[in-house]
């Protein structure tokens, strides 16, 4: 329970870098003493966070894949790219993707939480994996499932950590970033149940703007 309160307090405030010792062990509501006794340092306590956020991650993917496809939605890659690249995904950042919420702190983590980190990101590139294994349309030439998924997920990592990353100052260019990418990757997995839709891009932003 501690550690899932943690997984959610790392993701949704500031990060890893951002969050001292003394902040973590109050989060946890651990004693000085008391932590000691369960970790040998933040670095160990921060792996055991990364391991169980990018664990959770990979469970509700495993789900969302497993659930029956629609008659409208009938593309099962497509669908985890318009949960995932949906405005409601980016905006719930407490309960959306580790991968993506802790890739801007992943390469100053200790070796144990890259470790962590890197063993969730082969797990979620294997679950989709199988999808392009077991639907021949999304497969490209001369690339196998893996590599189609790798370079997918890639791009659905990117566009969100990207719209998150200018959310705050500039809502229009999030959005332009997360539909941009969304209508690609969908036309990139043959869906086109939002042609025409999804790659309408809003207004100019307030950083064009003022150029």
């Amino acid at each position: 329970m501690v550690i899932c309160q943690l997984v959610s307090f790392l993701e949704s405030e500031r990060g890893v870098d951002g969050v001292g010792l003394n902040e973590l062990m109050r989060e946890a509501g651990f004693t000085q003493g008391g932590f000691y006794n369960h970790f040998d340092s933040k670095d160990s306590l921060v792996a055991e966070v990364v391991a169980t956020a990018v664990t959770g991650t990979n469970a509700k993917l495993c789900e969302a894949i497993g659930k029956p496809l629609e008659a409208h939605n009938a593309n099962r890659f497509a669908r985890q790219i318009k949960n995932y690249l949906s405005t409601n995904n980016r905006d719930d950042i407490e309960k959306s993707c580790a991968i993506a919420c802790l890739a801007p702190d992943a390469r100053r983590m200790s070796e144990e939480a890259q470790a962590a980190y890197a063993q969730g990101l082969h797990a979620t590139l294997g679950q989709l994996s199988s999808i392009i294994e077991s639907d021949p349309t999304l497969r490209a030439a001369q690339e196998s499932p893996r590599e189609r998924a790798i370079a997918l997920y890639a791009q659905m990592v990117g566009a969100l950590v990207l719209s998150r990353a200018v959310m705050s100052a500039d809502q229009t260019l999030s959005d332009e970033i997360l539909f941009a990418a969304r209508g690609d990757l969908l036309q990139a997995v043959g869906d086109e149940t939002e042609a025409g839709s999804v790659g309408r891009r809003p207004g100019r932003s307030r950083t064009q703007q003022s150029q």
